[in-house]
């Protein structure tokens, strides 16, 4: 296996005792009674208690994917997921859907709910990113955990080493942007030593991953290419074949 790149933030994810953040109680779901015919088999499961219809219902209204966008809705049925398995195993069938609801919540602690009793609760929303980084070893939880140990130029060394902590853990786990902020940090220097190649590696890297309207990465690789000398380039490139090959391991 590719061994773990040696980097000054290097750790290791944290599988931790299931211990909840504040407010969300472990309940038992009772399964619902359909009412009205018209009800989906989707709609139906959810209110059953299936993780999977819940999650899937929550990102149709998140998104207005075939239902009028209603993000209470949405937040709602996350809440009901993290309600009922936030002690699941990290190890259980459901858990990826699991980790993801206590990341939505996060996002919508973190903006709020316009018109709702969802206020923006920065703390709340740590504690909910938090909670899916370190117990269920989420690699968006842990990409948007760093952003906000990372935001601003008053963080202190402490929350610069944490959110350099999780930008790693979440880049080597394949999250494109954490690859590409962290491509940036290290090719640039910013708040740690240079290191150049491996910068570029994580860059290249993010490019693989970047959506169609992601531009901002590739140019920020370019940019990076033009100035970086030949041995740099020849580095990362050595970099990139090591990650491939660990990869196939």
């Amino acid at each position: 296996m590719l061994a773990t790149p040696a980097l000054a933030f290097d750790g290791s994810p944290v599988n931790q005792p299931p211990i909840a953040p504040p407010g969300v109680k472990k309940t038992v779901a009772v399964p619902a009674t359909p009412q009205d015919s018209s009800l989906t088999a989707l709609q139906y499961a959810a209110e059953g208690g299936h993780p999977l219809a819940q999650w899937k219902l929550g990102r149709m209204y998140a998104d207005g994917d075939g239902v009028a966008r209603n993000d209470v809705m949405a937040f709602d049925y996350f809440q009901r997921i993290a309600s009922h398995h936030a002690e699941d195993s990290p190890n259980a069938p459901q858990s990826a859907v699991v980790a993801n609801a206590f990341v939505a919540l996060g996002r919508y602690y973190l903006s709020g709910i316009p018109n709702s009793k969802v206020k923006s609760d920065p703390e709340r929303a740590r504690e909910m990113l938090y909670y899916a980084a370190s117990y269920f070893g989420n690699a968006d939880a842990q990409y948007d955990l760093a952003r906000l140990y990372l935001k601003g130029v008053d963080a202190t060394p402490n929350e610069v080493a944490v959110g350099l902590r999780w930008m790693g853990q979440a880049a080597r786990k394949g999250q494109h942007l954490a690859q590409a902020q962290l491509g940036e940090m290290l090719f640039n220097g910013d708040r740690m030593r240079p290191q150049r190649a491996r910068g570029l590696m994580f860059l290249a890297l993010a490019c693989e991953g970047a959506m169609p309207d992601e531009a901002w990465i590739k140019e920020n690789y370019n940019r990076a290419v033009a100035i970086s000398t030949e041995d740099e380039r020849a580095m990362a490139v050595k970099y990139v074949e090591q990650w491939v090959q660990g990869r196939r391991e």
